[in-house]
């Protein structure tokens, strides 16, 4: 196997004497692309929390980009990891530029870009292109849609070239037509020659598709299955999950 991106060993969290996650043994190497599928209170966030360095395990060993939690700076961490959050919609200022919400990830800030170059303009137009966005520049994030609003999210997750892009539960709230197109630019920034290693987050089993090798089913706070898609998403396993 190549290298690792994540590796999770008997990590658990517990919160106000309620276990939330248990016995999670996670690994996941460069190369691969995973789905986590789950229902809504499944620990889905808490996993991702303690992926990003936002909450400590209970118990258990966090090591992410061969770093290991504890002995490494995770705000340094944080700048290799994109996150994109529909939760980030509601803090981007209506009047803003399309091209600034991309261009202020690169400090994975909101609102930030005032030292920007030459350079990071064209970068973050490459981005936009190749997220079939690119006719938004100049745009006010007032004016576009859910899908493309979403579509500058995974820009502004791209623009500080991450090795790890988490992408969660991206489609929420799209119509279906939107929904396929961000699924058809998440397949082709999966397909991409040193890309990020993508962890896409959701509840709806027909979004993945075969851009993600792999699928990890979170049920309760605990890994129900895991390991390659075609092997996890069995109907006799699904209809066990749900």
């Amino acid at each position: 196997m190549g290298e690792k991106v994540i590796e999770l060993k008997d990590v658990s969290w517990v919160r106000e004497g309620k276990q939330i996650l248990s016995d999670i043994h996670w690994e996941i190497s460069r190369g691969e692309h995973w789905a986590l599928l789950g229902l809504n209170g499944s620990g889905k966030t808490t996993l991702l929390n303690i992926i990003n360095g936002y909450i400590w395990p209970t118990t258990g060993t966090v090591r992410v980009l061969g770093r290991q939690f504890g002995k490494t700076d995770l705000r340094e961490l944080r700048k290799s990891i994109g996150w994109v959050s529909s939760s980030l919609q509601e803090r981007i200022r209506e009047q803003e530029l399309a091209e600034k919400i991309v261009l202020s990830g690169k400090y994975s800030t909101i609102g930030v870009y005032d030292d920007m170059t030459d350079k990071d303009y064209d970068r973050a137009r490459e981005i936009m292109e190749e997220l079939d966005c690119g006719y938004l520049w100049g745009r006010k994030y007032a004016t576009c849609s859910q899908g493309e609003k979403q579509r500058l999210l995974i820009g502004r997750g791209l623009m500080g070239s991450p090795e790890l892009l988490i992408l969660d539960e991206p489609t929420s709230g799209l119509d279906f037509i939107a929904r396929d197109k961000l699924l058809a630019s998440v397949g082709k920034l999966a397909k991409k020659d040193g890309g990020p290693t993508l962890i896409y987050v959701t509840h709806h089993i027909e979004e993945i598709t075969d851009a993600f090798s792999h699928t990890l089913l979170l049920k309760d706070g605990s890994i129900f299955a895991k390991g390659k898609t075609a092997e996890v998403l069995t109907e006799e396993t699904l209809q066990a999950l749900w």
